[in-house]
């Protein structure tokens, strides 16, 4: 069975991170998506807040895992038992980051294998921040975020 692991803080999930966990899908039997904690930022949303959304998304896809992490993702992959790392990238930006990021986990875990996923050019605009300043600004944000996200969203 092959399974890679998806992670990112998802503050909130958008329809970008949707898109790129449906491509994974269409390449591995298991996603693991792992929300993670950054301390570097400043979330809006909690830890469980967030994996809920995410859960919420996919509550009917046996194929994806939903799981709360907060450490290095070398540690997530030997535990998941898989090499295989998965980045959705937006712009040069994204993919700058990405692949300093790559080196340095690298060094952690040489058999990692990481794999870009392009975002389509509808969701080129869409990020997280994005979706935080629509909320903080009471403007639209409903077609940014998947719509069990946006429920939940609503609820809070």
């Amino acid at each position: 069975m092959k399974k890679c692991v998806f992670a990112g803080t998802f503050d909130p999930f958008t329809v970008g991170h949707a898109d790129t966990v449906t491509k994974c899908l269409a390449l591995f039997d298991e996603v693991v998506v792992a929300v993670a904690s950054n301390r570097q930022k400043s979330c809006m949303f909690s830890g469980k807040e967030r994996a809920e959304m995410v859960s919420a998304v996919y509550e009917k896809e046996p194929r994806v895992k939903v799981l709360p992490w907060d450490g290095v993702i070398a540690e997530l992959l030997r535990q998941e038992n898989t090499p295989f790392y998965v980045r959705g990238l937006r712009n040069a930006t994204d993919f700058d980051y990405e692949t300093a990021d790559f080196y340095a986990s690298r060094d952690l875990s040489p058999e990692m294998i990481t794999l870009y996923i392009p975002a389509e050019q509808k969701n080129l605009h869409i990020s997280s921040t994005l979706v935080r300043n629509c909320i903080l600004f009471g403007t639209p944000y409903e077609n940014y975020v998947p719509e069990a996200v946006y429920r939940l969203i609503r609820r809070k």
